[in-house]
């Protein structure tokens, strides 16, 4: 006979204090929409990158109700574990190849190509913004320090990746595109009579993991104070807005909206 699945007990650390609202993170958000996507309950905490697995948030704290936690980092590797554990159940299952593809190229395009775009708008464009709000609990001379470190990962992330070959312009256009591109897209896709219901990405009738990518990114993207022109283009696109609303209005009620 197979035993009752306990109660599972999980804490999202989100790198940043605030309660209540979404963080500057789009991977955060990404999580925390792939969790209500799943009606998973969870807890927020702050957390410590230093504490972190891998150095990075978000990370997770989960207890499956046997007394032994587990810590995972990275908000697809969470994912990941929650839906081997049979908490979470797949979202892109049941899509055929062609959707799973289609499916993996969006969140290709946000995680691995805008994410740097982005964080080149943050860290190098704006960089005493990212500072004073990442580190803004610290005392100056560690806020100093600290920042130098970050801001010189954060370049070296960049040269890496190939973002630093180009210019500054050369850099916001390929964001603009990426936006406008989405927000095409989005246009096109049809909406459910209900004006409140949410509308999702691949155009079916449930989300899938590209959706939890999407709003994540749009969500981040309408609240962060280091990266002004990108909040000024995204609420610029009215299709992607009119998705974020609605995926806000059905899973995050307890949250502020953006302005």
């Amino acid at each position: 006979m197979t035993s009752p699945k306990l109660p599972l007990s999980l804490t999202v650390f989100r790198g940043f204090p605030d309660k209540c609202c979404f963080v500057w993170s789009p991977f955060v958000t990404k999580l925390e929409a792939r969790l209500r996507f799943g009606s998973i309950s969870y807890r927020t905490e702050s957390g410590s990158v230093t504490k972190a697995p891998r150095g990075k948030v978000p990370y997770v704290s989960i207890d499956h109700g046997d007394g032994n936690c587990e810590t995972v980092a990275d908000s697809t590797l969470i994912t990941q574990a929650l839906i081997e554990s049979e908490d979470l159940e797949d979202l892109n299952d049941n899509l055929t190849a062609a959707l799973k593809l289609q499916d993996l190229s969006i969140r290709a395009l946000l995680e691995d190509k805008l994410y740097f775009y982005q964080c080149h708008e943050r860290w190098v464009v704006n960089y005493y913004s990212m500072r004073s709000k990442i580190l803004g609990a610290l005392p100056w001379p560690l806020q100093f320090i600290i920042g130098n470190i970050v801001y010189k990962k954060t370049m070296r992330s960049l040269e890496g990746q190939g973002a630093l070959k180009y210019s500054t312009e050369e850099i916001t256009s390929f964001r603009y595109e990426i936006w406008d591109t989405l927000n095409s897209y989005l246009s096109a896709v049809s909406r459910p009579d209900d004006q409140e219901a949410p509308f999702w990405i691949l155009g079916g009738d449930a989300p899938t993991e590209a959706d939890a990518t999407l709003f994540g990114f749009i969500a981040s993207s309408l609240i962060c104070d280091a990266a002004p022109e990108t909040k000024v283009k995204v609420k610029s696109c009215p299709a992607l807005v009119d998705y974020a609303q609605r995926v806000y209005r059905k899973y995050f009620p307890d949250y502020e909206l953006w302005e």
